[in-house]
């Protein structure tokens, strides 16, 4: 099958791009970015010490998610936690089997994906995406100018196989970026 056959995951129009708009004085959320259809958090009493104490974030233990015993147990808590949640707690104590420079690696790896986004608006721009593609920087899936958005910015680009990676985008990255996204890839 043709390689860009395979990478081809649909297209998204332009939209605004959220940390600029976050940067502005706005009064109001902008009406794309509310959704009055899902239900609102309960509220906590922030004075109360009993409302923390009684608060218990979903911890997930990575080991019980690769172990036959506990996995099926282990993946509920995981589906409850990002829906009733939509973040929970990692215990990766025993879990992550990697060396010490592997994980420097990955950790090198989220500080440049950091440091891509706060780039200078005009640096970003230089990574928007195109018409009919995803791969980029920006928002995807936005198929309708009145479709409710993420109030989120995104960086997708496909890296492996190296024979779906756009050529074109892979080098315009910024070089540290690059590198350690190479690097990455290789181990």
């Amino acid at each position: 099958m043709d390689a860009q056959k395979l990478t081809s995951l649909g297209g998204s129009l332009l939209v605004p791009n959220v940390q600029e708009l976050a940067k502005k004085t706005i009064t109001i959320v902008p009406p794309r970015y509310l959704r009055p259809d899902q239900q609102d958090p309960p509220l906590l009493n922030i004075n109360s010490t009993s409302s923390f104490s009684s608060i218990h974030v979903p911890l997930i233990d990575f080991n019980c998610l690769v172990s036959g015993d506990s996995m099926d147990s282990e993946l509920d808590k995981l589906h409850s936690a990002c829906k009733d949640w939509g973040f929970f707690q990692v215990n990766i104590s025993i879990a992550v089997d990697k060396s010490w420079s592997e994980l420097f690696l990955v950790e090198k790896v989220k500080v440049e994906i950091q440091e891509f986004f706060n780039l200078p608006m005009e640096e970003k721009n230089r990574f928007f995406q195109e018409p009919g593609d995803i791969e980029r920087y920006g928002q995807a899936f936005v198929v309708s100018e009145e479709q409710k958005l993420d109030w989120a910015d995104m960086f997708y680009m496909i890296t492996l196989p190296t024979q779906l990676r756009k050529p074109h985008l892979f080098p315009k990255l910024p070089v540290s970026f690059r590198f350690f996204l190479w690097f990455f890839q290789v181990e």
